[in-house]
């Protein structure tokens, strides 16, 4: 495994460049068809460095250079998104030899099947939390294998941050949920629920990881990590090498860097959403980062004037459940089961830990959005709403003795209690 990376400092472009040269070097690339699988534009990672990068130090080499954007359920990019991931013209989806492809989760004819997990292993892995037999599709183009259509090697690029499902982000997640079929999407995700973010997030060993990585281990192709660790904007760290090794070096780094230990919790916390979050779907990092410096009874205000809409694909099923506390689908779960599973995950979720008795419902925390969404709308959906005019963020600032917290560019950077541990590394 290469890496290098500092919490001190950020990495220069040559650094890049000579890391990945490096990792790649070991590789045995030449004339091989390579597939190169990226995030899409609500990551921050300098994903058009690594274009650049390795049309540089690849593409005189393999006989193909192409790339997949791991979408999960998030819609596809267009030319242009796609140009400005990249930083080059995209046209027809092709940039230069390279064909640019969106992974596409609602498309029988996109995915491939290789295998299943079995009943009793999916129970063991979840700790006994779920017990079905999981189908593993995959994008047909990750799972084919080498020959005239399919690919010969797998470099999977992409940053590490805390995550509400996985734990962390990065590694085998960029094939489950990234590429993967709907089901697949829906079991990892609901685990995660049933797991609460609040509990597994910025914990690298978590049940929802081994299933992830369970299915990854059914891919034919062999595959490279290209894991980044940033921090704001800046690159501090990279590691290549296997699926497993560079991700695990990378969540330790960024557990150094993405996590923010606080000694006390807060009785309203405003988050501030940056644009890569064009929807609520997205903008709900914003809760998720920093549920668990909320006070119990407390407030965490969703502050996203541009965020218009819940979610382009999954927006009518929300509409229909609501936003709720996992109890609350459990109670009555012979008719939230037929619902896709990730599409609850995601309500319970961004509503945050609480209970449900008696059929009542008390979350632990109020989560109010101050965004393009309409009061009536939100009110709905079961949450709270502040007209976004109204809000003026640094009216927010310094305000901590005051029990507020204003936290800027919110949604990759996770807030816990408590002192310094070693969440990237053993939970």
């Amino acid at each position: 495994m290469i890496g290098v990376g500092s919490a001190a400092r950020a990495l220069s472009a040559a650094e890049f460049r000579a890391a990945l040269a490096d990792g790649l070097a070991r590789l045995d690339l030449a004339s091989r068809r390579v597939l190169v699988v990226v995030p899409d534009g609500t990551r921050t990672a300098p994903v058009a460095l690594l274009f650049a990068t390795l049309g540089e130090l690849l593409r005189p080499h393999v006989a193909a250079l192409d790339y997949l954007v791991a979408l999960g359920t998030h819609p596809p990019l267009a030319d242009p998104a796609l140009a400005r991931l990249l930083g080059v013209p995209v046209d027809g989806g092709r940039a230069g030899a390279s064909r640019i492809l969106n992974h596409r989760w609602d498309d029988d004819r996109a995915l491939a099947s290789l295998g299943t997990i079995g009943v009793a292993e999916v129970a063991r892995l979840s700790g006994g939390r779920l017990a079905l037999e999981v189908p593993v599709r995959l994008n047909r183009l990750v799972g084919g294998g080498g020959g005239r259509e399919g690919y010969d090697h797998l470099l999977v690029f992409g940053p590490v941050f805390p995550h509400e499902v996985a734990g962390f982000s990065g590694g085998n997640k960029y094939f489950v949920p990234g590429v993967a079929a709907p089901e697949l999407i829906n079991v990892t995700h609901w685990l995660g629920a049933l797991l609460t973010s609040r509990e597994i997030i910025g914990v690298a060993d978590t049940p929802v990881r081994g299933l992830i990585d369970r299915a990854a281990a059914l891919l034919p192709t062999p595959r490279t990590c290209i894991a980044a660790v940033m921090h704001g904007t800046a690159l501090h760290g990279l590691f290549v090498g296997t699926m497993e090794e560079a991700w695990r070096e990378a969540a330790a780094l960024s557990a150094e860097l993405d996590i923010v230990r606080l000694e006390r919790p807060f009785a309203r916390v405003l988050s501030v959403v940056p644009e890569m979050y064009e929807d609520l779907w997205t903008a709900a990092k914003g809760m998720y980062k920093v549920e668990p410096v909320v006070a119990d009874g407390g407030e965490v205000v969703i502050y996203a004037p541009h965020v218009t809409e819940v979610s382009a694909v999954h927006g009518r099923t929300i509409d229909t459940i609501g936003y709720h506390v996992r109890d609350y689908f459990l109670d009555d779960w012979e008719r939230f089961a037929r619902y896709p599973w990730g599409v609850l995950a995601h309500s319970t979720h961004l509503r945050g830990a609480g209970t449900y008795e008696g059929g009542v419902e008390r979350p632990r925390i109020r989560v109010t959005l101050a965004t393009g969404i309409p009061r009536e709308r939100c009110e709905h959906l079961g949450l709270g709403y502040l007209d976004p005019a109204t809000v003026d963020p640094e009216r927010w600032a310094g305000r901590e003795d005051d029990g507020v917290l204003l936290v800027r560019r919110a949604g990759e950077v996770l807030y816990r209690l408590g002192p310094a541990s070693h969440d990237g590394r053993n939970g």
